[in-house]
């Protein structure tokens, strides 16, 4: 039992929350016991993921930029790593680094800016 109209509107958007997040291979869990960001996500409708992903990626097509990005992202943002990950001179991911911050409007020296793109790039 709920004890009021608020606590029961919070019970309902959990159960949501937690039904949206079911992948049918494991227990249905609640949201107290989120830990992770992909946990996070799968609660997400996949209209909005894949609203987000086009939003904040559609400019970078499905090509070479995009998964510079996400060599990029994985790496820590190592310019050296990413160069060494893709077998290429690390000018050329700096250049292509740049080009994805022109075509998404994110500087990726921000951390929020790296969030956005790392959470648009789990949205599948």
């Amino acid at each position: 039992m709920a004890p009021s109209a608020e606590a029961l509107r919070a019970s309902l958007s959990q159960a949501r929350f937690a039904l949206t997040a079911a992948d049918g291979e494991g227990p249905v869990r609640g949201v107290e016991e989120l830990d992770t960001f992909a946990e996070l996500l799968a609660g997400v409708p996949s209209e909005v993921r894949a609203e987000f992903r086009t939003q904040i990626l559609g400019a970078l097509g499905d090509g070479m930029l995009r998964e510079t990005l996400e060599v990029f992202l994985a790496n820590n943002c190592s310019w050296a790593r990413t160069a060494e990950a893709l077998h290429l001179h690390v000018n050329t991911v700096h250049y292509r680094i740049e080009r994805v911050e022109v075509l998404t409007g994110r500087d990726l020296s921000r951390l929020d800016h790296k969030l956005d793109l790392y959470a648009a790039l789990r949205c599948a």
